[in-house]
C-alpha cells in the first residue's frame, strides 16, 4: 500500500512539473499533466485513499478542461464522483455527475450525459426521492432533445413512479399525462392503456373524479382501448366510485389487470377509498330511517350478498 502511495506521488510531482512554464516552454503541456493526474488517482484508488484519489481526479479534470478536452474532463469529474460515493457522501458525488453531464452536452455527446443522469439517479434515489426524480427528468429532457422518445419515455415512467410514492399526485398527474403522450407518438398503445389505468388511480387519490374520467374518455381515441379490458376496468372503476359502491371498486381494484401493475400503482389501487367509505343505497336507506346505523330494509341477514371484498 505505501508502495501505491508514493507512485501516486510521483505522478502528481510529475503532472506538476508539466504544468510549470519556463523562458523556453511558454504553455503549460494540459495534456501530459492530465495523464499524470489520473495515474495518481489510480494508485491512490488501489491503495484505498478515496480522499486523495478524488482530489487527483479533479486535478485531472482542471487539466482536461483547460484543455479543451471536454470528454475527458466530464469523466474525470465522473470518477471523482465515484471516489465519493464509495465514502457514502452521495450528495456531493451526484454533484460532480450532474457537472459531468453538462459537460457532456458541451461536448456533443448528449447520450452520454444521460445515462450519467440515470445513473445518479439510481445513486440518489435511496436517500432522496426527490432529487431522484428530477435527476430523471433531467436525463429524459436530454433524450427528448434527441428526438429518442423510447428512453425518453422509460425515464420519465421513473419519475412518475417516484412522484406517486412521494403522494406528490399533482405532479404524477403532469408527468403521467407526459408519459402517455410519449408512448402515443412511439405507437406503443397498449402500453398507453396501462398510463390511463395509472392516470385514474391518480386522479381519485386527488378526489378529482371529473379528471379521471376525462382521461377515460380521451383514451377512446387511442386504437384498440374501446372494448379492451383496460376500458371496461376503467369504466366498472369509476361508476363504483361515482355510486360511492364499496364492492364493485374493490373488486375492480385487487382484480389481477390492477394487482400486477408496477408496485407503486398497485399500492394505489389497494389504498383507494370510496368518498363516505360505504355502499350508497346502505347509506340512503338508513338516512330514510332516520337511523344512521340502521341497515338498509330487507337486507339484515344478507350482508355479504355483494360478495367478500
Amino acid at each position: 500500500m505505501a508502495q501505491k502511495i508514493n507512485e501516486a506521488h510521483e505522478h502528481i510531482a510529475k503532472a506538476e512539473k508539466y504544468l510549470k512554464t519556463s523562458f523556453m516552454k511558454w504553455k503549460p503541456d494540459y495534456d501530459s499533466a492530465a495523464s499524470e493526474y489520473a495515474k495518481a488517482a489510480v494508485a491512490f484508488k488501489n491503495a484505498k485513499q478515496l480522499e486523495q484519489a478524488k482530489d487527483a481526479y479533479l486535478l485531472e479534470a482542471e487539466a482536461h478542461t483547460n484543455h479543451r478536452s471536454l470528454f475527458h474532463a466530464a469523466k474525470a469529474f465522473e470518477q471523482a464522483g465515484m471516489m465519493l460515493k464509495d465514502m457514502q457522501r452521495l450528495p456531493e458525488a451526484i454533484q460532480y455527475i450532474e457537472k459531468a453531464s453538462v459537460m457532456y452536452v458541451e461536448n456533443g455527446t448528449p447520450d452520454t450525459a444521460a445515462m450519467a443522469l440515470d445513473r445518479a439517479g439510481k445513486l440518489i434515489e435511496p436517500l432522496d426521492l426527490a432529487k431522484a426524480v428530477h435527476l430523471y427528468q433531467q436525463a429524459a429532457g436530454v433524450f427528448e432533445n434527441e428526438e429518442r422518445l423510447r428512453q425518453a419515455v422509460e425515464l420519465v415512467g421513473k419519475a412518475s413512479r417516484l412522484l406517486v410514492r412521494q403522494q406528490k399526485f399533482d405532479e404524477a398527474a403532469v408527468s403521467l399525462q407526459k408519459e402517455k403522450n410519449m408512448y402515443k407518438e412511439i405507437e406503443n398503445y397498449p402500453t398507453c392503456f396501462k398510463k390511463t389505468i395509472a392516470q385514474v388511480l391518480v386522479h381519485l387519490h386527488r378526489a378529482d373524479y371529473v379528471a379521471a374520467d376525462r382521461c377515460v374518455r380521451e383514451s377512446y381515441s387511442i386504437p384498440g382501448f374501446s372494448g379492451s379490458e383496460d376500458s371496461v376496468a376503467m369504466e366498472q372503476l369509476l361508476q363504483g366510485y361515482d355510486e360511492q359502491d364499496e364492492d364493485q371498486v374493490s373488486r375492480v381494484c385487487t382484480s389481477p389487470l390492477l394487482k400486477y401493475m408496477d408496485n407503486d400503482y398497485a399500492k394505489l389501487a389497494i389504498s383507494l377509498k370510496v368518498p363516505g367509505g360505504g355502499k350508497k343505497k346502505a347509506a340512503a336507506a338508513a338516512a330514510a330511517s332516520g337511523d344512521p346505523g340502521a341497515a338498509p330494509p330487507g337486507e339484515e341477514e344478507d350482508e355479504y350478498a355483494g360478495g367478500l371484498c
